[in-house]
């Protein structure tokens, strides 16, 4: 195997990872929420952002990484559009992503401290959800066209 199709295989793989780890945050914080049980929701948020922190934070360092070394490997030009386009999605990607970190940490602390008092999920933590699920398509949309771009180089 040559260090092209290596360097290919994980960049590649950190795609699926961002792609695989974002899909499951999403489900399982809509379903902890949907479900109205505020002990659940607290536990499912701590989850997601350990989760967050340790796959998604992980491969999201890492792409740029590995696709600057593809870049040198296969002289691909930083001038080419599809690369262009997918270095633009990435900011506008992560331009959601960061602050829906902050927003899970949040709604964790606030689902946590409802839980202790066996209180409702506060107006706080409603405000937050709406926000984290909005910011999530744009970034996850920026995410899944990135892909597309990857695979087709369309221009």
């Amino acid at each position: 195997m040559t260090l092209y199709f290596l360097v290919k295989y994980l960049h590649v793989l950190g795609a699926i990872v961002i792609l695989g780890t974002g899909t499951g945050i999403a489900f399982f914080m809509l379903t902890a929420h949907r479900s109205g049980d505020v002990a659940f929701v607290a536990r499912t948020a701590a989850t997601v952002v350990i989760a967050d922190m340790i796959f998604t934070l992980t491969a999201v360092l890492l792409q740029p990484v590995s696709g600057a070394v593809l870049m040198l490997l296969s002289a691909t030009s930083l001038s080419e559009g599809w690369l262009l386009a997918s270095l633009a999605l990435y900011a506008l990607a992560g331009a959601f992503w960061i602050p829906v970190i902050f927003m899970q940490m949040e709604m964790r602390d606030l689902a946590r401290a409802a839980a202790a008092k066996g209180h409702a999920l506060p107006p706080r933590y409603l405000a937050l959800f709406r926000r984290w699920f909005l910011f999530g398509i744009p970034g996850f949309g920026a995410v899944m066209i990135i892909l597309w771009l990857m695979i087709a180089k369309p221009f």
